[in-house]
């Protein structure tokens, strides 16, 4: 399996592309996400990165108990939209890309931000193509 690290410069930029491109028409056409309680929400990802991150050193990105959790990462973020493949890989770069993003999700494990971007790259891979 590709890791996300590996992945072509035009890939990553079309995933970053997609991912602007789908948040943007999805926050235009619901009001910013008014249909979403983003409390909840929010406390969903909390729960899922607190169980995740015990599971970042003992386990691949692209194993099946990894990926058996990103299908519950998928569910919570497509309650805002159900982005691509390319857009949820686009979200995980976004989380690289910004620093308050990187901080804040690398809080649960220092890694957590490499680590869920392969995840990410690996479900869209095998999950949204």
């Amino acid at each position: 399996m590709c890791i996300l690290q590996q992945a072509t410069p035009e890939c990553l930029e079309q995933c970053r592309a997609a991912q602007g491109a789908e948040q943007a028409q999805s926050l235009a056409s619901t009001k910013n996400w008014a249909h979403v309680d983003k409390a909840q929400a929010h406390a969903d990802f909390d729960a899922f990165y607190k169980e995740l991150a015990p599971l970042i050193d003992a386990n691949e990105p692209a194993s099946r108990t990894i990926q058996a959790l990103m299908a519950q990462h998928y569910a919570i973020a497509s309650r805002f939209y159900a982005p691509s493949g390319d857009a949820y890989v686009g979200t995980a770069l976004f989380y690289e890309d910004n620093a308050d993003m990187k901080a804040f999700h690398n809080a649960y494990h220092p890694r957590m931000v490499e680590f869920l971007g392969d995840a990410v790259y690996a479900y869209a891979q095998q999950s949204l193509k």
